[in-house]
Formats: structure tokens, C-alpha cells, sequence
């Protein structure tokens, strides 16, 4: 198995091996699965430089704040909805 791995610069280019594709994506998340688990990734003003799922290569660049790994693959992304409209009521 290839090593999976994530970069950071500056909190404002992130790169991230290992993607297999992207659930949903806004300017403050985006949600994609990895060849093994999900990862939620927020911030400001986000945007997707590179998507390329044959190389299972992204680059995300903006404000990025967190980033947060899960167990899972994201599958229902009624899920996912839902918490963006909760954030967006606060």
C-alpha cells in the first residue's frame, strides 16, 4: 500500500495524496474520501487548485483552519448537508 500523506504551507496550500474522490465542497469545507477513511477539511475561502482522482492527488488552497480525519467514508451527504445548514443558522 502507498504511503498517504498531507502537506501544509502557510495554512494556505494544502496537498493531499490518497484521494479517491469529493463529497461535497463549499468556500469554508470540503468533505472527501481517501483510499482508507474520509477527512473534513475547513477553513475560509476555500478552493480546489488541483482535483486529480487518477493520481489521487488534491490541492486546496485559502485559509485553512482544520483538518480532521474520519473513520469512515462519507456516504450520505444529506449528513453533510444538514451540519453545513446548522453552521449557517449560527
Amino acid at each position: 500500500m502507498d504511503n498517504h500523506y498531507i502537506t501544509i504551507e502557510n495554512r494556505e496550500k494544502l496537498t493531499l495524496s490518497q484521494v479517491a474522490d469529493v463529497d461535497a465542497f463549499d468556500e469554508e469545507s470540503l468533505w472527501a474520501n481517501l483510499k482508507d477513511g474520509g477527512i473534513e477539511i475547513t477553513g475560509e475561502q476555500l478552493n480546489i487548485e488541483k482535483l486529480d482522482l487518477a493520481e489521487g492527488m488534491l490541492v486546496v488552497t485559502g485559509k485553512i483552519s482544520s483538518v480532521a480525519y474520519t473513520d469512515r467514508r462519507i456516504k450520505e451527504k444529506g449528513r453533510f448537508l444538514k451540519k453545513i445548514s446548522a453552521r449557517q443558522e449560527k
